[in-house]
């Protein structure tokens, strides 16, 4: 979660501005490098990867919402961020072995900008697009080109490394981070705009990721002309909390943000708050964010886990309620990871939620 502000003490900028360059525009480029050049997801395990089961209730999932949006045909599913394509293909497992009118009914498009991840990704999903046609996934760059029409959207762990800025409220006023020689420095900046409009306290660092408002208002205008929900899983908060949450992993180990820039994978924790809030304000309806402990077990995981497990060697058995375990349990990812939903306001309450409060 967003702590204190290890960096609050930041040096000011100095005369050479053009040498120091802003903490969205140093991710950005240094998590492109690294997405571009290194082994696929080689310091870091998604969910999808923990267990089979993970991408077979997404499919469950992504089928209700289909059924109740009335079964239009086409359907656009879509993957924002797919990684090796491993969630995908047991999404579409699951779909083409249960739901046939879905698959026959569907058109997969992947959101990816990495080559290696491209390649990754379509040999993942080959089998099944051999089969059935329709299924043989169509790539874009960003969301903003996907096709108009009824849309399904899942996104593991995708909003987590979207760039962010960093904003601190000294007593001198705002100070926005910018990076230079591998160290953070301050320039005076107006106080930062959140949609929520929460009150921000002084001797804090606020983290404001424009792009996923971006994206939140995006899909929040779709849904609110064309049918259409949105799944949401990253680890992040649902409250008002500030404060610096930026960290790196290079070879599997935490490392420094600002070393090595394109050498580690560079995330900050979702402000789910703000980014409901964005995409509200645009014309969604919004469920959650509740745990994914919560969201996972209400899908029937523990179930289809022991379902598999009664069928398998002693070894596969402990590895799938390993998996479970790791995905569900609040020391694990149960509590750490966060689920939400955007929708069209015409759309019952989504799978895996629950009306009143979020959690």
């Amino acid at each position: 979660m967003p702590g204190p502000a290890p960096n609050a003490q930041c040096s000011p900028l100095p005369d050479q501005t053009e040498q120091a360059e802003r903490l969205d525009h140093f991710m950005a480029r240094a998590n492109a490098q690294y997405y571009a050049t290194h082994p696929l997801l080689s310091d870091f395990i998604t969910a999808p990867e923990i267990s089979q089961v993970f991408g077979e209730l997404l499919g469950a999932w992504a089928a209700t919402v289909w059924a109740s949006m009335g079964c239009p045909t086409p359907v656009i599913l879509a993957e924002a961020g797919p990684g090796r394509g491993t969630l995908m293909a047991d999404m579409l497992r699951l779909i083409t072995a249960r739901v046939p009118a879905f698959a026959q009914a569907l058109e997969v498009h992947l959101v990816e900008t990495s080559p290696l991840m491209r390649q990754a990704q379509a040999a993942a999903v080959a089998p099944f697009g051999a089969r059935w046609p329709n299924l043989s996934p169509t790539w874009h760059a960003t969301l903003n080109s996907l096709p108009d029409g009824p849309l399904i959207l899942v996104a593991n762990e995708f909003l987590d490394a979207l760039p962010i800025r960093q904003f601190l409220h000294t007593p001198e006023g705002w100070q926005e981070h910018y990076v230079q020689n591998g160290a953070f420095c301050c320039v005076p900046c107006p106080p930062p705009a959140l949609p929520d409009g929460r009150a921000l306290d002084p001797d804090c660092v606020v983290e404001l990721c424009e792009p996923a408002l971006e994206l939140a208002r995006l899909l929040g205008q779709r849904f609110a002309r064309t049918t259409g929900a949105a799944l949401f899983l990253d680890y992040g908060h649902n409250s008002s909390l500030t404060g610096d949450s930026l960290q790196a992993l290079r070879h599997a180990r935490p490392a420094k943000p600002l070393d090595a820039a394109g050498e580690a994978d560079l995330t900050a924790h979702v402000d789910f708050t703000a980014f409901a809030a964005a995409a509200s304000q645009a014309g969604a309806a919004i469920w959650g964010a509740v745990t994914q402990g919560t969201f996972l077990r209400a899908l029937g995981l523990t179930e289809r886990t022991e379902q598999l497990a009664a069928h398998a060697s002693p070894h596969d058995a402990a590895e799938l309620r390993s998996g479970a375990h790791r995905l569900t349990a609040p020391e694990k990812m149960g509590h750490l990871f966060r689920v939400m939903a955007l929708a069209s306001p015409s759309l019952p309450m989504p799978p895996g939620f629950m009306k009143g409060p979020a959690e």
